[in-house]
């Protein structure tokens, strides 16, 4: 495209008269009823160019990768290659182009930027600034006959956490890739401007694979939560918080409660972060955990506490299933402590006497390994 212009300008310079070459230059230019460029239609060099420009637009694929469909090992089946939509990318892309001629060979580029440009236009009232900050610290190549995949580690940080230690979620390939659909299936219209990396059938246990990989799931993340109705998504929730929890309950259920308090604080400081309507089931469960592993753990302060926080999230709403086990254990902790425990009492009273709760009522532990988290 960019070689038609340019001989079409050439055409007209070449013109006997001065208006005839101008009204020709100007035919030349004229915008044609073209379709949105391929990057065939581009040089190597200009999209290259184009890509190191558009920091917000996520590439995986190089020449070598074009002939690899792909995979992890453990996930079977090829796959196919996303199409690298663009993100919204810097603002002020595209203008300086339009203030001075760009080279002959960067005409391609500079037309597939503008249409980039355009879209962050349309889309940059639809975004948000960027609460939380995701990167990857590790990712180990974890062997588990028959399978092999790549664990990646990534840290959740909120604005101002520098001094605290940061919430972290350990997932594989499959694990982004599931999510990546979800979300496909159910918000077409955000999901076309963010990309994902492509599966592979060979070489993803190579550093550079690993590499590019990590850097695509921090800009994958990242992107989805710039976008409200991304954010507030069910399984966006369910990716960062439900396999912790999952976890901290079955090793609570086990009896390993040191094991399991760690991956309670773990999921209460993401939900804490993520900020987002869970509803009360999820951080009542999350307090719950901590509280009994607290009191397994002789730290009644630390239980009784949690118990408080959950007792302030229920309010004086209708009553909820975990509302008496936690004004019980909040008694029981109480009087452990030597602390006020009068009010609590006259609750849980009222609630027994209205037939709300039967007595006594269950233990927060009976509660923990009976629910059933999907």
């Amino acid at each position: 495209m960019a070689s038609r212009l340019l001989h079409r300008l050439r055409h007209a310079l070449a013109s006997d008269g001065p208006g005839e070459a101008a009204a020709a230059a100007a035919a030349a230019v004229a915008p044609e009823a073209e379709p949105f460029p391929e990057s065939s239609e581009l040089e190597d060099d200009d999209a290259e160019g184009l890509s190191s420009r558009l920091s917000g637009t996520l590439s995986f694929t190089s020449a070598e990768d074009d002939d690899e469909d792909s995979g992890e090992d453990d996930d079977g089946g090829g796959g196919e290659a996303s199409p690298d939509s663009p993100s919204p990318g810097d603002a002020a892309l595209g203008e300086d182009a339009e203030r001075s001629p760009p080279p002959d060979g960067q005409r391609g580029g500079q037309l597939l930027a503008r249409q980039l440009q355009d879209f962050w236009k349309k889309s940059r009232n639809t975004l948000v600034p960027q609460r939380l900050l995701f990167e990857v610290t590790s990712a180990n190549v974890v062997k588990d006959p028959p399978s092999k995949y790549v664990l990646y580690t990534l840290a959740v940080m909120g604005p101002g956490q520098s001094d605290r230690q940061p919430a972290q979620i350990a997932r594989r390939y499959s694990d982004f890739e599931r999510l990546y659909r979800n979300l496909q299936r159910q918000f077409r219209g955000p999901m076309a401007a963010i990309s994902f990396p492509r599966k592979r059938l060979r070489r993803n246990f190579t550093a550079e694979t690993i590499a590019r990989r990590s850097r695509a799931f921090e800009q994958f993340l990242g992107h989805l939560q710039a976008v409200p109705e991304l954010r507030h998504a069910p399984d966006l929730q369910d990716f960062f918080v439900l396999p912790e929890l999952r976890r901290a309950q079955s090793l609570t259920c086990t009896g390993l409660y040191r094991e399991a308090l760690a991956l309670w604080a773990n999921a209460w400081q993401l939900q804490t972060q993520l900020d987002t309507p869970f509803g009360l089931d999820r951080p009542l469960l999350t307090l719950a955990g901590l509280a009994v592993c607290h009191q397994e753990l002789e730290d009644p302060a630390e239980a009784r506490t949690f118990c408080e926080k959950a007792l302030q999230l229920l309010g004086d709403k209708t009553p909820h299933p975990f509302l008496a086990p936690f004004l019980e254990a909040h008694i029981r902790l109480s009087w452990r402590l030597g602390l006020d425990k009068r009010q609590s009492e006259a609750q849980l009273q009222a609630l027994q006497e209205a037939g709300l709760t039967p007595t006594p009522p269950p233990s927060l532990k009976e509660l923990l390994i009976k629910e059933v988290l999907d």
